[in-house]
Parts: C-alpha cells; structure tokens; sequence
C-alpha cells in the first residue's frame, strides 16, 4: 500500500508539469491568432510605438515613401523650403501624440517654386492615423507669352465617359473643352453605327436554329434602317417615330450579345467601316479642295447680282453731261493711283480708304482699269458715290486705241510656292508662300498714261491705313519699281521655277500691292519689251510664265520701300502680328482668302469691311452681306 501510496505521489508532480506546458501551448496558439486579428481590426491604432508613422502609405518604409512623395511636389527647394520639409519629416517620423497637444491650426502656406500655395484645409491631431492628403501640384495658366503665369490648383472635369480628368495646361481634356463642337446629324450617325453593328451580329444569329424569332427581329430592323438611311441624311429629315427605332434597335442587339458571336464576321464589318471611313474621308477631301477653288476662283452671287443692278441702272439713267476732266486725268502734277479690277466693292473700299487717310485728296486722281463686262457697272458705281474731292475715272481696257498689244484685262498673279525651310535643315519642313506679281496688263501702263511720269498701283485687294502722299517726293534713283520685298523668299529657293537663267541667287523677291512706277525710266530701258522677250522664252504654264517674267524683268531695277509701307498675307496667313497690322500703311489680302468672301479670315476681315460703302441702295437689295 505504502509503494503504491508513494509510486501514486510520484507521478502527481509529473502531471502537473505536462499540464503547465500544454496550457502555455494554447496559450501560445491563441496569442499568435489574436496578435494578426488586432491589426487587422486596428485596435493597434490606440497604442502606436514610436518607430510607426501614422500614414498607411509609408507604415512600411516611411523614409522611402516620404522622399518618393517630396520629390515629385517640390523638386526645388530654397533653404527655408528645406528648412520647414526638415520641420515635416520629424513630424511624420514622431510617434502620434494626444488629442491636446494639436488644435486648429492656421491656414498653412506653402512656397513650391518660388510661388506661394495657400492650403485653407484645416487640420486636427487625432489617435487615430490621418488619411494622407496627396498634395495639389499647380497648374500654370499662362495668359500670353509676355505676361504674368497665374498658378491655380486644379479642378476637376468629367469627359463624356464620366471619367475625371485634371484639366492641366496644355492637357487633351483642356484642349477638348476648349474647341467642342456641337456634333451635326448626331442621330444619324447613331443609326449608321447601330446599323453596322446589327450586320455584324445577324450571320451569327441567323445560324442558330433555336432563335428565329430573333433573327427576323433583327433582319426586319436592319431593313427599317437600311430605308430610313437611304431617304435621309439630315437630322432634320428624320422620321418622327426614329427614337422608337433606335430603342427597338439597341434591345435586338442586347439579345444578340448574350449569344456566343463568330468574330469572323466582327472582324469583316470592322474592315467594312474602315474601308468605306477612309474612301469618305478622301471623297470629302477632294469635293472640300474643288469647293474651295470655286469659292476662291468664282465671284459671289451678291456681287454679281450688284454688277447687273448697277449696269441695268446706268442704261436706265439719263444720260448726264459730264464735265471736261481730260486736262486733270493727265495733268503730271497731280498724285495719279492705278487700279486694275473687276470688282465694285473691292475697289471701291481701295479708293475710299487712300481718300480718307489722305491730307488733302483734291490732288488725287484714281484711274480705274476693268473690262468691258464689268466697265458700265463701275462707271454706275463711281457717279452714284464721291469721294471727298478725289477724282475718279474709270477706263475699259479693251476699248483703248493701242497697237500690236493683247488688250484682255489681266489682275496681278499671283502664285504658291512651296520649297524646304533653310533656317533648321535636319527637320527640312515645308514653308508656303504667296507671291503676287505684275501681270499682261500692268505692262501697258506706258502706253495707256504717255503724259504721266510715276503713278501708284494698288492692287484691288488691299486697304491704306495712312497717308500716301509721301511717296511721290521719293527720289528712287534711276529705279523703275519701287515695292516693298519678301527676304523670305530669295530667287535661289524658286530655281526649279526661273531654270538655267543667269539671276542674283540673293536677290528677294518683290511684291505687288503697293508699286511706285517711274514711267520715264521705264520707257528709257524698255521694260515692255523685255517682258515680252523673256516670255515667249518661257515655256511653263500662263500664269506662272507671267510670274517669272516679271521677276527677271524687274533684276536691279526695284527700289526697296521700307516693310511699315505694307504688310502681306492677310488672304493666308492666320498668324500675323496686330501690331504689325496696325503700323502697316498698307494692307494687302494676298492668298485665296479675300475679305471680300465668306472664307475670308475673320479677324482681319474688318479692315476691310471699315471702308465699304454701307448705306447704297444695291448692296442691301443683293443681300452684300455687311
């Protein structure tokens, strides 16, 4: 009993060892899974160690967060900048403190670049981590090149997909708030669209024997649509019951999406749209390119309308007695301007606007060079409308008394050309320019004014700005033209054009618009007859023959006026300083965009409307848009 009693006593202590053990086992167990469970649940938060900061991002590196988030908010830091971001890592690298050491604090002001943030987002100490706030980057709004950079923070824009975007300077999201347009015939393009998209479901609908139904529901709305398309191509056309349509439409095409679709078909309506896109796309740039031409190349319905009323009126007129102004048309003395034209309006704002910049316009004599078509309705023109105390006279070219010369009335030529741009060789972009030079007409002017000794020729496409006066007291020095040049443009660039010819290779390129003509020295080198040679030797086309003749004409006769006389490339070029404009005498609408049209630019198109005759009867009957 006794060995028993004592072998019993031995093995109690055993036990309860093996006990204390299996117990810290679980105990063990359980802490393992509680530890995991505490951050998960965040009960960490309350009880943050020193050497943990309080934003997630960086809990697991906090240095390399922080350098990764400063160096791309502020790349250029002055010393107090480095001083308060020295202030800042401390305070992200310090341990969370209570609620009562932080209070509302002031709006902070932070100084990125030299430029000053305010940041009004008050901002409260808590137990608990503080989300991270990802600091605004400035976006700079630059209003012109000359004037002060405004820095605001960025707002927010949501594009047609409702997704955000930052509207930053220069962005595509800025850019497509800028220049939106409103989409014309959106309906219809829905339907072509939706239509395309039916046909590419259909083959495979159609195959599938259990959906009948739905494959006559989706013939029968691509017949439906085939019509609609067929019979309109305008919005405004459409049938009243289209919405309907396209609502029956879309559920046929939920219907066939659910269905497991051969991409092969997908793929071949794909090539389809992008076939016939392309094929639109070159039919519309050839019928835009012809239009233009014609718009360019045709006179506007309003002003030829405005031609036949005024030369209806002439015949219906009685005929007045004019006054004898032989003597004043061919008196030397006075301050003669030249103008060939077979535009009304465009010569009449020429007249108007050299007369009323003018310091005394009795001197003026204004000699109107046209055609037969269009002599009556100019005559018509000039007797119902003064200007001041000038003096206007208009001549049919076809019907002067001259020998052995081509009397077809001729406007100055002008031209495009396109050549490599010197200034930046390796990039070898394309420059365009328009040339205007003298054409058949301009080389009578000897003949047709023998007792005249200079004249001015404006070209009807150009607008005074200033006094002209000056320009007869030029000495000009035994120069025949005096016109004012285009150095962007030297004969070496137009080679291909003047050929094997000998030319100054340096020598620029002269202009029309604003010529002052010494007719004595013309008729003493015989300019005409130097014309008339180098074009006969010319075998290119009319026009530019005429262009290139009357460059070789011109070598070492040109007298170079100073570039504030006139400005070119209002009839091109968007792009022209205002303050160029403004200092110019002369404006000249050389290009395809004459102000006097509907393409004409906007924005130089007011120069020119300044001195058109607003209040004559013809123009609002016509319909001359004002």
């Amino acid at each position: 009993m006794k060995s028993g009693g004592v072998g019993g006593g031995g093995n109690a202590p055993t036990k309860r060892r093996w006990r204390g053990l299996v117990l810290g086992v679980l105990g063990l167990v359980l802490l393992s899974m509680l530890v995991p469970l505490v951050f998960l649940l965040g009960f960490h938060n309350g009880f943050q160690s020193p050497g943990f900061v309080s934003e997630q991002s960086s809990a697991s590196n906090p240095i390399r967060g922080y350098i990764k988030d400063s160096s791309r908010d502020t790349p250029d830091l002055s010393e107090g900048d480095q001083s308060r971001h020295v202030d800042d890592l401390v305070r992200r690298l310090a341990p969370t403190l209570s609620k009562d050491i932080f209070k509302k604090s002031k709006p902070k002001e932070e100084t990125i670049g030299g430029v000053t943030v305010h940041d009004d987002v008050p901002r409260k100490a808590s137990p608990a981590p503080a989300k991270k706030v990802p600091r605004v980057s400035p976006t700079i709004n630059k209003t012109r090149a000359d004037g002060p950079t405004h820095i605001t923070k960025n707002p927010k824009y949501v594009d047609e997909s409702g997704k955000q975007c930052e509207l930053k300077y220069g962005s595509f999201c800025l850019w497509r708030q800028e220049h939106k347009e409103e989409m014309k015939d959106s309906m219809v393009k829905k339907l072509k669209d939706k239509l395309f998209v039916a046909r590419a479901y259909y083959p495979t609908i159609a195959k599938l024997p259990a959906q009948d139904k739905l494959s006559r529901e989706m013939k029968q709305n691509i017949q439906e649509f085939e019509r609609i398309l067929s019979e309109t191509s305008t919005d405004a056309d459409l049938p009243s019951q289209v919405q309907k349509k396209l609502q029956k439409m879309d559920a046929v095409i939920a219907r066939a999406k659910s269905f497991p679709v051969d991409c092969n078909n997908v793929d071949k309506k794909l090539r389809q749209i992008f076939d016939m896109t392309e094929d639109e796309a070159n039919f519309h740039m050839r019928q835009s390119s012809f239009l233009y031409q014609l718009a360019v190349q045709t006179m506007p319905k309003s002003l030829h309308c405005l031609s036949m009323r005024l030369t209806v009126d002439y015949f219906k007129s009685p005929s007045d007695v004019e006054l004898s102004l032989t003597e004043k048309y061919m008196d030397p003395a006075l301050q003669h301007y030249v103008i060939f034209s077979k535009n009304v309006l465009a010569s009449s704002a020429v007249i108007n606007s050299t007369v009323m910049h003018a310091k005394e316009s009795v001197n003026q004599v204004f000699h109107v060079l046209t055609n037969g078509q269009n002599y009556y309705a100019m005559k018509q023109w000039f007797i119902r409308n003064t200007y001041k105390e000038a003096t206007v006279r208009v001549l049919n070219i076809e019907a002067l008394n001259l020998e052995n010369q081509n009397l077809e009335l001729s406007l100055p030529v002008e031209f495009r050309v396109s050549f490599h741009s010197v200034d930046n060789p390796p990039v070898a972009q394309m420059r365009t320019e328009y040339l205007s030079t003298f054409s058949h007409s301009h080389y009578l002017l000897p003949q047709i004014f023998q007792n005249l000794k200079r004249v001015v020729v404006l070209d009807d496409d150009v607008i005074v700005q200033q006094d002209l006066s000056a320009l007869w007291s030029l000495n000009m020095g035994g120069k025949v033209n005096g016109a004012v040049q285009m150095c962007s443009v030297r004969l070496n660039l137009l080679k291909s054009y003047l050929g094997e010819r000998s030319f100054d290779k340096n020598s620029c390129v002269w202009m029309s618009g604003l010529n002052v003509i010494d007719l004595d020295k013309w008729r003493e080198v015989d300019l005409t007859e130097t014309y008339g040679r180098l074009l006969k030797e010319l075998s290119m086309g009319e026009g530019l023959s005429e262009a290139v003749a009357s460059l070789l004409s011109f070598q070492d006769l040109i007298y170079v006026l100073d570039d504030a006389w006139a400005l070119s490339g209002l009839g091109y070029d968007y792009g022209l300083d205002i303050k160029a404009i403004k200092r110019a005498a002369v404006l000249h609408y050389n290009g395809n965009m004459k102000p006097w049209l509907d393409l004409g630019i906007p924005k130089y198109r007011h120069y020119w409307k300044n001195f058109r005759n607003q209040e004559d009867q013809f123009l609002s009957e016509c319909n001359v848009s004002p």
